[in-house]
């Protein structure tokens, strides 16, 4: 990898501004390979040399890649003027500079969001050519029928296109699970108001193989694993409903 500067590095992974950051080196606090550095602007190699801070060991991460559990009524937004958003609800030891949600949820919507600062990784989740499957639960106005779940396996038929096929669930009266994939969120609400149905309460359940995690509690987030990003692009064949 090509060397970066010592205070873009340490910004980057939380210990402070770029000004902070600089005036922490420029303090003698900060050493790379046993050495006290004093000059922000030397170059580094984050993922090779060993840097630490007040004596503390700088684990370095590229990028980050964390798991939220959204509540209703909440911004999927890196940053919104009058109303709170998802990175708000971060706690410090989370928050870095460039990360975004990954694949919104509207306002209302609950469950299962992906914040990162790595968009490669961003696109290829997204991207239809993935074919990366969403899991939803849907409360509905009105019940679901064996009909609607012949629609939605043959496409849904909106007004400026037809969807791609999805598998329906019925759970009861008026509760339902739907898998799609489908690159918005917003497509499954249109697809139940195409087939006469409103929805009253959705939440994402998982996103390819990877299930949101039953211990965060609405608004909570941790980072995720490793295996845990590999289980987003699993094949939709080894996912069951």
């Amino acid at each position: 990898m090509p060397k970066e500067r010592l205070d873009k590095v340490l910004a980057s992974q939380n210990i402070g501004s770029r000004k902070e950051s600089g005036a922490l080196i420029r303090r003698g606090v900060v050493t790379v390979n046993g050495q006290v550095v004093r000059q922000a602007d030397s170059k580094v190699d984050p993922e090779q040399d060993v840097i630490t801070v007040g004596g503390q060991a700088l684990h370095f991460q590229r990028y980050s890649y964390i798991m939220m559990n959204k509540p209703a009524g909440v911004l999927s937004a890196a940053r919104d003027a009058r109303q709170e958003t998802v990175l708000d609800l971060l706690p410090p030891e989370l928050k870095r500079r460039g990360l975004f949600p990954a694949g919104r949820l509207d306002r209302d919507t609950e469950g299962l969001l992906l914040i990162t600062d790595d968009g490669d990784f961003a696109h290829r989740m997204l991207a239809p050519k993935s074919h990366v499957y969403k899991l939803y639960e849907a409360e509905l106005d009105l019940p679901a029928t064996q009909e609607d779940v012949r629609a939605f396996a043959a496409g849904v038929e909106l007004s400026d296109r037809i969807c791609l096929p999805a598998e329906l669930r019925l759970l009861d009266a008026t509760r339902v699970q739907v898998q799609i994939c489908e690159g918005k969120f917003h497509q499954v609400k249109r697809m139940f108001h195409a087939v006469g149905k409103t929805v009253l309460h959705l939440k994402r359940l998982r996103i390819g193989a990877l299930e949101l995690d039953p211990a965060l509690a609405p608004g909570q987030a941790r980072p995720l694993r490793p295996e845990e990003r590999d289980k987003i692009f699993r094949a939709k064949d080894s996912v069951a409903l």
